[in-house]
């Protein structure tokens, strides 16, 4: 005698959804690559605001020489006597570079000048290695962290 189990005695549970089980190794897997790619993207945007601000005291130094062309000396500043005092340029605003980054020039001299990229903000604790950059009349780049030239620029 054959006996065979018809639908109505045993009926099939409908799947309606994950189960708690398959939900947690979804987020456990969301979560391990998360932990994995979030260093890695802030890495990324500390390197990409740096290049930013090396690109903008390029831009500083070309002022600067410009000035020095029509002056024939950097020191003299006609729009006030404040020795850290630069101009607004573009690159420098807020919407740009300026949001993590604040440029001077401590004392210019009549021959001489370092312009100098201080971070601040969130690129200040995020950029521990490189620190302030600085650029001088000369081309010579230094950086005020751990990092070398090398790994800076």
């Amino acid at each position: 005698m054959k006996c065979e189990l018809t639908d109505q005695q045993y009926p099939r549970r409908a799947s309606r959804g994950f189960s708690l089980i398959e939900l947690m190794i979804v987020v456990a897997i969301i979560a391990v690559l998360v932990a994995i790619a979030y260093p890695a993207y802030t890495s990324y945007i500390t390197k990409t605001h740096r290049v930013a601000a090396e690109g903008c005291l390029s831009e500083y130094a070309n002022y600067m020489e410009r000035y020095y062309t029509t002056n024939l000396r950097y020191d003299k500043n006609p729009v006030t006597t404040v020795a850290n005092s630069l101009p607004q340029i573009d690159c420098g605003t807020p919407q740009q570079t300026g949001a993590n980054y604040q440029y001077t020039l401590p004392a210019p001299t009549a021959t001489s000048y370092t312009l100098v990229a201080t971070p601040i903000n969130a690129q200040l604790t995020r950029d521990t290695l490189c620190g302030a950059l600085s650029l001088d009349q000369k081309g010579t780049r230094t950086v005020g962290g751990s990092g070398s030239v090398d790994q800076c620029w």
